[in-house]
């Protein structure tokens, strides 16, 4: 018991990571129906703005944070505005091979400017061990946890009680009646890709903290791995991608724990697969009937 306690203690940290991941997925699907697979490497970008903003400008954790957010955020919009928008009347095909060379295009820039080699994270936070009931839990792992939940609350607040969530809500539903309603259609998709971005920068700064090593291709199994989490939970349903991440994240730690590491990624896959062919919804999507 007492060693399926301590992976739950690691699976909710790590799967808090992957949530916050899988809400910028689910966020831009819900809004354009793409699947932005170049968001996992926003999430490396993250990672290194946040190396950036404590070893060269010395910013604490908090600072650091919300810079790198900030910052990911506005490169969000630029990359929306240049790659995405241009194709929103374009086929979803053209749109997905766009983000997977949006995706090819950020990690070999990262890599001419920052080098194809791994990077250590500094200590930014104190790493004290707890002991509770001969379980073991750093304060890291626990700033990872509330941090990420707060900030999931605060994009729950956001889509249910501001008017950007309103517009947000309303965009997913029915593009054309939101026009119809006065809703800045594209502004609208400018913001969600903003928030995605800085939700996964956040992730890519805390697993920097957690792991301790970054590069350029770090991106790419988190960012699948999230992808299966919003598929997991439904996506285009925010609070399916915050479930399906924690899920995953479990899942991957307890195959890890009572298992091999070497089998983790083919469980996380096999779920996805399993998930399509028994409720390609989700867990907590809807089926929909479309007319032909």
């Amino acid at each position: 018991m007492q060693e399926f306690l301590q992976q739950l203690v690691n699976g909710l940290s790590i799967g808090s990571i992957y949530a916050l991941i899988a809400l910028g997925y689910t966020m831009v699907y819900g809004i354009i129906k793409l699947i932005n697979f170049a968001h996992g490497d926003m999430y490396m970008i993250g990672a290194y703005l946040g190396l950036i903003s404590i070893t060269v400008f010395k910013l604490p954790f908090f600072l650091a944070l919300i810079s790198t957010m900030i910052l990911t955020a506005l490169l969000g919009v630029i990359i929306e505005r240049i790659a995405y928008k241009p194709l929103r009347k374009s086929t979803r095909v053209a749109a997905l091979i766009t983000a997977i060379g949006v995706s090819f295009f950020l990690q070999n820039i990262v890599s001419r400017i920052m080098g194809a080699k791994i990077y250590t994270f500094p200590p930014v936070l104190a790493n004290k061990l707890f002991k509770i009931g001969g379980i073991r839990i750093n304060s890291q792992q626990v700033v990872i946890f509330i941090t990420a939940i707060l900030l999931m609350f605060l994009l729950q607040i956001v889509v249910q009680k501001t008017k950007v969530g309103r517009a947000m809500r309303s965009v997913a539903v029915d593009t054309d009646a939101a026009k119809l309603m006065g809703v800045n259609v594209d502004q609208t998709i400018t913001l969600t890709f903003a928030i995605g971005s800085s939700l996964a920068a956040a992730a890519g700064i805390m697993v920097g903290i957690y792991y301790n090593t970054i590069n350029p291709l770090m991106g790419f199994a988190p960012g699948l791995k999230a992808f299966v989490a919003a598929v997991f939970g439904g996506i285009g349903i925010i609070p399916g991608a915050m479930l399906g991440g924690f899920f995953i994240g479990l899942i991957e730690t307890f195959v890890s724990g009572y298992g091999s590491t070497l089998y983790k990624d083919a469980v996380v896959y096999g779920i996805l697969i399993l998930v399509l062919i028994i409720k390609p919804s989700g867990l907590l999507g809807k089926n929909k009937k479309e007319k032909v």
